[in-house]
């Protein structure tokens, strides 16, 4: 695994530097434009979740290179209050900021793999998505 620099999230102006650094490394990687969509779309999603409940955080970015496949993975990490109820958040149609409640569900159908671990020191998301 190669471990790339992360982007602090601290303003709203950082989500768009985590989505354009996040797109480049997946158009380096070989994905398609619909797959540098999704996976900029997924750091959106992530990156305002930071921004809106946590107040600062990172994205970080691991290119995953394995004999048989390639992927990148995104982590994102906050120190917030966590997520109380995580399979509430997971519902569609779950929204605390008055939003489309598209968010964490949305991210999982657009990334291969999800992983979502909270508690009151923070929240950790981990996410793959695989080159095809």
């Amino acid at each position: 695994m190669e471990i790339k620099p992360c982007v602090n999230i601290r303003q709203e102006i950082d989500i768009v530097g985590a989505r354009q650094l996040g797109r480049q490394y997946a158009k380096e990687l070989g994905f398609s434009t619909v797959d540098q969509a999704r996976i900029a779309t997924a750091i959106s999603e992530l990156t305002r979740n930071i921004y809106l409940y946590a107040d600062a955080g990172k994205i970080s970015f691991e290119v995953i290179d394995q004999i048989n496949r390639k992927g990148l993975k995104i982590i994102a990490t906050d120190n917030g209050p966590g997520i109380p109820d995580i399979s509430q958040v997971m519902q569609d149609g779950y929204s605390t900021s008055g939003g489309l409640g598209a968010g964490l569900p949305g991210v999982k159908r657009l990334m291969d793999q999800f992983d979502i671990q909270s508690n009151g020191d923070g929240t950790r998301i981990d996410t793959i998505k695989w080159v095809r």
